[in-house]
């Protein structure tokens, strides 16, 4: 019977199979033909990749597994972007995600294609039980120093949800907050909700420093967020010190 079919109709048919013991595949792999034959290699690979992305995404859970059996039903996953540049805000995020949420590919904001992570920032803010941002900008980090700033504002974050949280996983960090916590050493490629909140932070400080672009042109912020490439080295020497760079980083402090 599949002799008859074309290779194209073979491969629309392949879509709707999810299971080597499916008996249309069965009669399938009796197909000799080359372009039979790659289509389910092509198949196969398709089947391991989503294996592999269910069993990274239950990995993912696990900590929140954990916390839900002990009938604590609202986790904020906590993490935050922009420690390193020279210039911008640092942004932290707190996100709650309901247990039924099943979304793949999740995962450290760093490891993602910027078009991956606006697609899943999307996904992720239709489905979050709630979010929360917390921004400090140059004046806050140059006051109180960018790791006393980061805590502010992952606080801020947590103070931004619309749902109080029962627990609280944070990418290697101590909240100062009466709230029970776990910090998590290179959370955000430990914990589903760690990643989340990295995406959503992620996403929302590069588009703000896109906006800081046009406002500074010159310095390259729409592609490097303010970290400190040859790009924007040279913006600096040329254009100088705008009102958002961070005055006591180097050397951003050496030419004032």
């Amino acid at each position: 019977m599949t002799e008859k079919l074309t290779i194209k109709a073979i491969k629309e048919l392949l879509i709707d199979i999810t299971e080597e013991t499916d008996e249309r595949m069965i009669k399938l792999q009796k197909d000799s033909r080359k372009g039979v034959v790659s289509a389910i290699q092509s198949w196969k690979r398709q089947q391991e990749k989503a294996l592999k992305l269910e069993a990274d995404y239950q990995r993912m859970l696990e900590f929140e597994h954990n916390i839900w059996e002990n009938d604590l039903a609202y986790i904020a996953g906590i993490d935050e972007v922009g420690r390193g540049p020279l210039a911008g805000p640092v942004v932290a995020a707190a996100v709650i995600l309901p247990q039924d949420f099943h979304i793949l590919e999740i995962n450290d904001s760093k490891q993602l294609s910027e078009s991956k992570r606006d697609e899943l920032y999307e996904k992720i803010k239709a489905e979050a039980l709630a979010i929360g941002i917390g921004i400090k900008d140059e004046r806050i980090i140059d006051k109180v120093n960018i790791y006393e700033a980061t805590k502010l504002a992952m606080i801020e974050a947590v103070d931004n949800l619309t749902i109080d949280p029962q627990y609280l996983l944070i990418d290697a960090m101590v909240l100062d907050l009466p709230i029970p916590q776990s910090k998590l050493i290179k959370g955000d490629a430990r914990s589903l909700s760690i990643a989340a909140a990295s995406i959503i932070a992620k996403v929302t400080r590069d588009r703000m420093m896109k906006e800081y672009a046009m406002e500074y042109p010159g310095y390259g912020f729409e592609k490097n967020a303010g970290y400190g490439t040859k790009t924007h080295l040279a913006g600096l020497a040329e254009h100088g010190v705008t009102p958002i760079h961070r005055k006591t980083f180097a050397p951003v402090k050496n030419m004032l």
